[in-house]
């Protein structure tokens, strides 16, 4: 009788094989989740949903529009549809594409509600940029434009009217919902002034204003954003409401109000200017005032939120040592400045307000 010797790792295989169910579709499913990542990219790059709008049409036909060559598009639109992202009615050359509702809702330009700009920008900025993260993590250095001409992210972008306007409009429209939620979870109607600090478009207080008339607003943000500013709050006719101010959060003093608001600006620093911009905000606010910071939160455990910690490795992309962080990290910091209180609401998907009290 023959007796088979085990390798030391055909036994560790046996092992597991005994122990658990072994599946590699994870693995897999994440390491080509670029693939689907850039077909829907590319779909908004290509403006197709909106090209969408209230019709349907046969790939032959979407391609001709799109400028797209014979070969990928059924392949490409095929995709979209096995993703989600559209719906088909029929099959083969007379099967027409349509927007799902979600798509329609947030990525046709013609939707109130279009979060496009930040694809946009994912797409054009920040894709490319990954594919540095290795170097990222072994340098602790930025891998953006700052690598490629020495210029900081912000002097780049805020340079250029056209990319100022895409980022501002990437870093407001994703931002909606959370706002909006805000608005109806936060005691508002017990204070008459908020500040929102980094304001760019002025959408924070745009939005809540709707939701609490009695609410006055300062929207701060840089001088080149003022313009930008000021043409979205005359159009939701607010002038009276919102006034869009001009300055540097870390030169000038922040604005006396009752609150304070940070949408996604403290993950945008290091800890020592992190911590500069809330002893700025409790300098400003009378006692009983508030500060609210709305991130992507990470869990204090560091297991469950994905995206804020990818959110992180973002910052670790664009600034170097800027970070995301988790509520823990948060009230620490606060109760360094002198804050007694503190709260946590949870927002829309991976997103919070982080709230603490004077």
């Amino acid at each position: 009788m023959r007796t088979e010797v085990l390798s030391p790792k055909s036994q560790h295989d046996v092992q597991l094989n005994n122990s658990v169910e072994l599946n590699p579709d994870h693995i897999m499913q994440t390491a080509t989740a670029f693939w689907s990542s850039k077909v829907l990219l590319t779909a908004v790059e290509f403006d197709l949903f909106t090209v969408l709008d209230q019709t349907a049409m046969t790939a032959e036909q979407l391609g001709k529009k799109l400028g797209l060559h014979p070969r990928g598009i059924y392949d490409f639109f095929d995709a979209l549809v096995a993703s989600g992202f559209l719906e088909r009615q029929g099959d083969g050359p007379s099967g027409k594409y349509k927007n799902t509702p979600n798509s329609s809702a947030f990525l046709n330009k013609n939707s109130r509600l279009y979060i496009g700009g930040m694809p946009e920008m994912l797409n054009n900025r920040l894709f490319g940029f990954w594919n540095n993260l290795g170097e990222a993590l072994k340098t602790g250095q930025p891998q953006n434009e700052i690598k490629h001409n020495g210029k900081p992210i912000f002097e780049e972008l805020y340079s250029d009217e056209v990319r100022l306007g895409q980022f501002l409009d990437a870093m407001t429209g994703f931002q909606a919902a959370n706002f909006q939620i805000l608005g109806e979870k936060f005691h508002f109607e017990n204070y008459t002034a908020v500040s929102d600090i980094g304001g760019a478009l002025a959408l924070l207080s745009r939005i809540i204003a709707r939701q609490h008339p009695h609410l006055q607003f300062n929207s701060l943000d840089l001088p080149q954003v003022l313009p930008l500013a000021q043409e979205q709050i005359e159009k939701d006719g607010l002038t009276d409401r919102i006034t869009a101010t001009g300055g540097d959060f870390f030169a000038d003093d922040f604005p006396k109000s009752d609150v304070i608001t940070m949408g996604n600006i403290l993950h945008d620093w290091n800890l020592q200017n992190k911590k500069i911009l809330i002893k700025k905000a409790y300098d400003a606010l009378p006692e009983g005032g508030v500060l609210i910071a709305i991130e992507n939160l990470i869990d204090d455990a560091r297991r469950e939120n994905l995206f804020g910690m990818l959110m992180s490795l973002n910052m670790l992309i664009e600034f170097g040592d800027a970070f995301d962080y988790s509520g823990q990290d948060f009230r620490d910091w606060c109760k360094e400045a002198g804050f007694k209180h503190f709260e946590m609401i949870h927002l829309a998907g991976p997103s919070s307000a982080a709230i603490a009290y004077k």
